[in-house]
């Protein structure tokens, strides 16, 4: 394929996502694979189940890193550019026109949202069916799938998740380093090591530097840089852990006021998309919409950098066999992972009443039985979900 159409596709498809993809980062893997892993075969359950288990170690949104991974084994480093402007660029521009509305509606208590939580419960059901089938088949994953479900459920820290793939690695090397894969997968990274090492040079270098330049030099922009990329490079677990540093950074100095910040973060769940484009929404209100496409690069950065930097490695790395035996034990804990964040939050926060679970089932058949696509199963999501509430 020509290489501009071929980023063409990537832009179309990742821009569809972007319009779709509601329910928060493990519901954005859940889409992921059904459109790059089942419809359109451009990596296997194996491969996709590598790099999410890279970007889950990464700071930054793990669901964004993903998607930029899949554009760079598509089309390198511009694959992965435009994979990430496709499924970002739809909630940025919906968040920056929602500063001037956001609160004159009431968007947080509206029947569609609550729609569109039952969806996610649907859209995450399915990926957990087809990843545990293919990523923990016999007894030894799955009981390494246990594990991680009960300890990320029942420890809800943030370097939890980290520790249980650390040490699900550990005891997958210990339990599957005389085996053989029996599936190689062909993951090219077209990117080299020395692109890589660059990436992360100024990585660091950002990280370190920012600071001191916002000291010398007091400029709105400069110190709104900062911020945002520092709470981007420091959070693990995903955009409902950076809202609290974002909280700190621009509530107290008055750059925005508590009402706007938490009507903000009601209209961010209410979009498509990651939840790391709230930045979007507090640098419009900060500074229109060239401040709010300004914390949009700042915060997502980081997270382009670290993907950039560490794919080339990792996939020299995990053509090892020692590596490929710990990610045996990885790819199980991912699944345990995703099993845990299916009930907290996306159950509990979705299925409360019969009239719910029933929704949530009848777009689980919609999607798994019927095969329907999953922009269809957002629309039905969202209606029935404020069909609910007029009830």
């Amino acid at each position: 394929m020509n290489y501009f159409k071929r980023l063409l596709e990537i832009l179309v498809l990742s821009t569809k996502l972007g319009l779709t993809s509601f329910g928060g980062p493990i519901a954005h893997l859940g889409y992921f694979r059904d459109e790059y892993v089942i419809r359109r075969k451009w990596l296997t359950d194996k491969a996709y189940a590598d790099l999410v288990a890279l970007c889950q170690f990464l700071p930054g949104p793990a669901s964004s890193q993903v998607g930029i991974g899949i554009g760079i084994t598509r089309a390198g480093a511009i694959g992965g550019l435009v994979s990430f402007i496709g499924f970002t660029l739809p909630s940025v521009i919906s968040l920056i026109l929602f500063v001037y509305v956001a609160e004159q509606f009431n968007l947080m208590n509206s029947g569609f949202i609550q729609g569109l939580k039952i969806t996610a419960v649907a859209v995450v059901a399915h990926a957990i069916l087809g990843m545990s089938a293919n990523l923990a088949p016999d007894l030894k994953r799955k009981t390494i799938v246990l594990f991680s479900l009960l300890v990320t459920l029942l420890v809800p820290y943030l370097l939890t998740q980290i520790s249980v793939i650390l040490f699900a690695g550990l005891i997958g090397w210990v339990l599957f380093k005389g085996s053989q894969s029996d599936q190689t997968d062909n993951m090219q990274i077209p990117l080299s090591k020395k692109f890589g090492t660059i990436c992360l040079t100024l990585f660091f270098a950002l990280l370190v530097g920012l600071p001191l330049l916002s000291t010398l030099n007091s400029a709105t922009w400069i110190s709104m840089f900062d911020s945002f990329y520092r709470a981007g490079s420091l959070v693990f677990g995903g955009g409902h852990v950076v809202l609290p540093l974002l909280e700190r950074e621009f509530v107290p100095s008055g750059l925005i006021s508590e009402e706007s910040f938490l009507a903000g973060y009601g209209v961010a769940q209410a979009v498509p998309g990651p939840l790391f484009t709230f930045a979007a929404y507090i640098g419009a209100d900060i500074a229109g919409w060239t401040g709010g496409l300004l914390a949009t690069v700042a915060i997502f950065l980081p997270a382009i950098l670290l993907i950039f930097g560490t794919l080339p490695f990792w996939s020299a790395l995990r053509q090892n066999q020692h590596i490929k035996a710990a990610l045996f034990g990885v790819n199980a804990a991912v699944v345990g992972i995703l099993i845990s964040a299916f009930y907290q939050p996306i159950w509990m926060s979705a299925i409360i009443t019969p009239i719910d679970f029933s929704l949530a089932a009848l777009l689980f058949f919609m999607l798994v039985y019927w095969k329907l696509p999953p922009w269809t199963i957002v629309v039905a999501g969202a209606i029935g979900g404020q069909l609910i509430a007029s009830i």
